[in-house]
């Protein structure tokens, strides 16, 4: 009886580990196993604790729209937390987990929305110090996948500290911009990740360069009703302006991430960042793609590109066309992805790696 239990158990434990393999094997992109992290979680700040069972849970949740399927596993943080505090300590035992067992030997993608861009820029800059302390090989990340990227912070997290706790009738426009987006009234004991949120912080968090190429997939459309937006300096998604999304390395209103073409496609001479990031590239801009809709099931935006023919590791190309509209003088052309208004951003990121 005893053999036969112990048979049983190997027999489940080895189809426990075949289904694993099985599902590693359909959620890979391009044979590269992916890595997801997440951005602010308002809900979280809300609450009086985040226990390590809601990080997770939430983080799973958060991707449900579409790459939750694909992942091979997830950087989880909660919003409540500092980005040098319990997440860099969440990072680290990722990093030192995917370190021993050569989870990403064979090369890792990562995906970020919003302020995963940030998290994510603060492993990457720590990744390589932690696992020579522990006597292990750095990390073989390939390339980062940034949707509506915050790496350069948002305006918004800097009202959220200009009001939090305020109830003065001249800061109602800016409260009632921050509530838009958060959800609720922000209170100094709310603020969690909205204090390394800042642009002024952000744009000193980690910023040493690294070989790990960034692609940026960004929008222009809009969020909360457009509460938000009068806020933001230049074009953005509702959450992030351009100069944050696009990897631009200084605070500037500029509408799109270069100066030739506009988010819509269009030929024409627009403000852009003056320099992006070292080994940022932008790659994809919808002009009406919201910043939840980077990543979520927002479809019907015709999107342009600026890089193509990527291969960092992974090829990212698309096919492409060049359209014309108006007449004589009033003739404009356009360089865009045929077919991408019928599909979401993620949805055609992904169809063209893999």
């Amino acid at each position: 009886m005893l053999t036969i239990k112990i048979k049983m158990a190997i027999t489940a434990v080895c189809l426990t580990a075949a289904t694993l393999l099985s599902a590693q094997a359909q959620a890979q992109m391009a044979g590269k196993n992916v890595i997801l992290v997440h951005g602010l979680q308002p809900a979280q700040l809300m609450r009086d604790s985040v226990t390590p069972q809601e990080v997770t849970s939430d983080g799973a949740n958060y991707w449900s729209a579409f790459w939750g399927q694909y992942a091979d596993d997830r950087l989880d943080w909660s919003s409540k937390s500092r980005l040098n505090a319990d997440t860099a300590q969440r990072a680290y035992n990722k990093v030192m987990q995917w370190a021993r067992t050569g989870f990403c030997n064979n090369g890792c993608v990562l995906a970020t929305h919003s302020t995963g861009d940030l998290v994510t820029r603060y492993m990457l800059d720590q990744q390589d110090v932690w696992t020579e302390a522990a006597g292990l090989q750095p990390l073989n990340i390939l390339a980062v996948f940034d949707f509506a990227g915050a790496g350069g912070g948002s305006e918004l997290a800097d009202l959220a500290l200009d009001v939090a706790g305020s109830s003065s009738w001249l800061t109602a426009p800016i409260r009632a911009a921050v509530n838009a987006w958060l959800g609720f009234t922000v209170t100094p004991e709310k603020l969690g990740v909205l204090r390394d949120l800042r642009p002024a912080v952000a744009r000193q968090t980690a910023m040493a360069p690294n070989s790990v190429p960034r692609l940026r997939f960004v929008g222009g459309g809009s969020e909360y009703l457009g509460a938000t937006g009068g806020f933001l300096p230049g074009t953005d998604d509702g959450v992030v302006s351009l100069h944050s999304s696009c990897g631009g390395n200084a605070i500037k209103a500029v509408d799109s991430c270069v100066g030739y073409r506009a988010l819509d496609g269009e030929q024409t001479s627009v403000s852009a960042p003056d320099s992006l990031w070292y080994n940022h590239y932008p790659v994809l801009m919808g002009s009406d793609t919201h910043h939840g809709g980077t990543i979520g099931n927002q479809s019907g935006v015709l999107l342009s590109y600026v890089n193509n023919n990527l291969n960092p590791g992974v090829n990212v190309s698309f096919a492409t066309q060049t359209t014309t509209s108006g007449w004589w003088l009033w003739k404009s052309t356009y360089n865009t992805v045929p077919g991408s208004d019928n599909q979401t951003m993620s949805n055609l990121v992904f169809n063209s790696v893999n």
